[in-house]
This record gives structure tokens, sequence and C-alpha cells, in this order.
């Protein structure tokens, strides 16, 4: 199993969510986080006055999947997040060791 955390622009949410149904993927963990890359924020204007904005808003997602569908999702995500420009995201892939359904009691990709 893996555990896959995309930071995305929040506006791609709805385009990600879809592609990521249509290959079978059905539970997503959605946050509104902020933060910043290589692009370091950037400066808006607001009345006449310039100020920094350092921490830009993003959408991480958080996604636990079995190892066979790791190329697809990495793929959906890639290509419907893309817009081409400077801040577009990442994807981190850890290891996830083990996973439990709580109602249940089921366990590993039963509980995916």
């Amino acid at each position: 199993m893996k555990m896959v955390t995309a930071i995305i622009k929040p506006f791609k949410l709805d385009n990600v969510r879809e592609a990521l149904s249509e290959i079978g993927v059905q539970g997503i963990t959605v946050s509104e986080v902020k933060g910043f890359g290589r692009q370091k924020g950037h400066t808006e204007l607001y009345r006449g006055a310039e100020y920094s904005v350092d921490f830009l808003p993003k959408t991480r997602l958080d996604l636990a999947i079995d190892d066979d569908l790791l190329d697809q999702v990495i793929e959906s995500i890639t290509v419907s997040a893309q817009t081409g420009k400077i801040g577009d995201g990442k994807i981190f892939v850890t290891t996830l060791d083990q996973a439990i359904r709580i109602r249940t009691g089921d366990s590993g990709s039963q509980a995916i």
C-alpha cells in the first residue's frame, strides 16, 4: 500500500477528483493549506498599497491506495492538475505499513 500526498492549485481540485474517480480511487482526504516553493510568494496591490503574500493557498490531497494503482494515480493527478505554470504543485509517495477501518476492523487492502 502507498500513501500519495499531492499539493495542487485549489481551482484544479474538481479536475483531479474526477480523474481519480475514473480510475477507481474511492477515498480522498482534502485539506486547504498554505505554503510556498520556488516561487516564494508574490506581491499584490490592494487599495493602492502593495503588499507581499508569502504563503500561497494550496490544496492538499491524501490518498491511501494499493500498489497496483500507483502509476495510474500519479499520471491522473499530473495530467489533471497541470497548468504549465510555476506553482502547479508536487506529488509525494510514501509506503503505508498498515491501514485499519475503524468501523469493521478490516485491515490492509480491505481497509482502503
